[in-house]
């Protein structure tokens, strides 16, 4: 989650309609004075929560990208899986048949019929042991002798048979290359899934790590706009106080007017009543033609 700092409402400025008006200019100068201190603050605030959370959607895209290339990696690594699926089995394909043909031959010639040469072997083996470890009768013996050359030409028939084939010997070499080559496209087809898996996990992964990045995001964008909201506000009342600041300028300067031309009619209206009595042959004062003089009279 993120780890940011709470925004405190208590420091907020509150601006009522009846402080706007009833509020004296010091007043009103003061609370300008905080509005636009708590709005710097906030817009600094505002700025801190933006400049975090475009730090974590560059994070966000920077996962995406990695997830993307994952991706790519992966689905790259799954068609190399498909072709060489796609030669093992053709190669497998190959191999059966030709160790079909190779169990034709052998059937044609008659070797698929009774025992294989390593078991005839093996028999002959057992049978010399036999004569040579135990006490045998004349008659045993000569049986036993007899089977051991019954089965040694049985042996020499098979093996000949096999060794004057040279197309079979030669179809079952190339029936075992192609199921070798076969087995190796099995292998690559094993480890480059193996492989395929690991980014297909890592895509995930980093998918995951970015949809929480993005949350964290989402979340510092609501903090941002919650501080510049706040900001705005003080700004608002801010330039409404500057406002009715200017009005009361204004209306301190209407008055000021005001009390100087009234002063004025004052004067001038002193200065005719002085000049009449001029007139009527009255001898003036100092202070009388001084403020004749003010007036404009002298």
């Amino acid at each position: 989650m993120v780890d940011a700092q709470e925004l405190d409402e208590s420091d907020n400025v509150e601006l009522t309609e009846e402080q706007l008006e009833n509020n004296s200019k010091g007043q009103l100068i003061k609370i300008a004075g905080q509005l636009r201190d708590r709005r710097n603050e906030l817009n600094q605030l505002a700025s801190d929560r933006a400049s975090k959370r475009d730090e974590l959607n560059a994070k966000t895209r920077e996962k995406v990208d990695e997830a993307q290339e994952h991706r790519e990696k992966r689905d790259e690594l799954n068609e190399q899986v498909q072709e060489h699926k796609e030669s093992r089995n053709e190669l497998n394909a190959e191999a059966n048949e030709l160790f079909d043909k190779v169990e034709k031959m052998k059937s044609d010639m008659e070797l698929d019929e009774g025992k294989d040469l390593e078991e005839l072997e093996a028999e002959i083996e057992e049978l010399e042991f036999k004569q040579q470890t135990e006490v045998l009768s004349t008659e045993d013996e000569r049986e036993l002798i007899e089977k051991i050359e019954a089965k040694r030409e049985e042996y020499n028939e098979r093996k000949d048979k096999l060794n004057q084939n040279e197309e079979l010997d030669e179809l079952v070499e190339k029936a075992e290359e192609v199921r070798s080559e076969a087995s190796q496209h099995h292998q690559k087809v094993t480890e480059l899934a193996d492989k395929a898996q690991e980014h297909h996990n890592q895509m995930i992964e980093a998918y995951r790590e970015a949809d929480d990045i993005r949350d964290e995001a989402d979340e510092m964008h609501e903090l941002f706009v919650e501080a510049q909201e706040a900001a705005d506000q003080h700004h608002e009342d801010f330039v409404r106080v500057q406002k009715r600041l200017r009005e009361l300028d204004k209306e301190e300067e209407k008055e000021r007017k005001s009390e100087r031309e009234k002063e004025k009619e004052e004067v001038e209206q002193e200065a005719e009543e002085i000049y009449e009595r001029f007139k009527d042959g009255e001898t003036l004062e100092t202070e009388d033609l001084m403020k004749l003089q003010k007036a404009g009279r002298l």
